[in-house]
């Protein structure tokens, strides 16, 4: 999982691509906030995206996760054709103009989620940098999964989500912790979410 396809996507721009990612629970979206923050008290535009995204395919993908997910080859296709939008609306013109992306999950949760469901994560990959640029580093946020799952069911607006479940959420993890890239920094989700943000802008700086 480790190399890249010659027909990967070519980007231009001097910016810096972001990917936080990990299992459910892990903190990512208070990590994401941090950084952009952090980057914006520095005088560099800092834009976070959440995926999937609101954009037509993304919003099919909430609706699915909420009512009956894909089965896992059109779930694939489904998070393709939302990360090809995303790419041409939203990532590649911040990345043009030397901002920065924070990416809120990226193509390596499609591995991850999609790969537990039984599909090759080396086939993900090559198929998403085809369309989309490689991240210039991955922060994977790690936690077990029990306690990943009970921050889940701590939270006030929890409600059923078919992503959650333990089993699955365990392949996940396994995913997860099989990449070698070296690209991806692992940061410890049991520390405070201050010390998670101080070890990210250590590794960014």
């Amino acid at each position: 999982m480790t190399e890249t396809s010659s027909t990967e996507f070519r980007r231009t721009g001097a910016g810096l691509l972001v990917a936080v990612e990990g299992i459910d629970g892990t903190g990512k979206s208070t990590q994401c906030a941090k950084l952009a923050e952090w980057f914006a008290a520095r005088g560099r535009e800092a834009k976070v995206l959440p995926e999937p995204t609101r954009g037509p395919h993304g919003m099919e993908l909430r609706r699915r996760a909420r009512e009956g997910r894909l089965d896992a080859q059109g779930e694939f296709e489904l998070f393709l054709k939302d990360r090809a939008w995303n790419v041409g609306t939203n990532i590649a013109p911040v990345l043009e103009r030397g901002g920065v992306v924070i990416l809120d999950r990226y193509y390596i949760s499609s591995m991850a989620y999609q790969g537990a469901r039984g599909l090759d994560p080396a086939v993900i990959q090559e198929a998403n940098e085809r369309i989309a640029p490689r991240p210039d580093i991955v922060f994977l946020l790690t936690l077990p999964v029990d306690e990943a799952l009970d921050r889940i069911h701590d939270r006030d607006d929890h409600g059923p989500n078919l992503y959650e479940d333990r089993d699955y959420q365990q392949r996940v993890a396994a995913i997860f912790d099989s990449l070698d890239w070296p690209e991806i920094v692992r940061i410890d989700a049991r520390e405070t979410a201050d010390e998670m943000q101080r070890r990210m802008r250590d590794a960014l700086e």
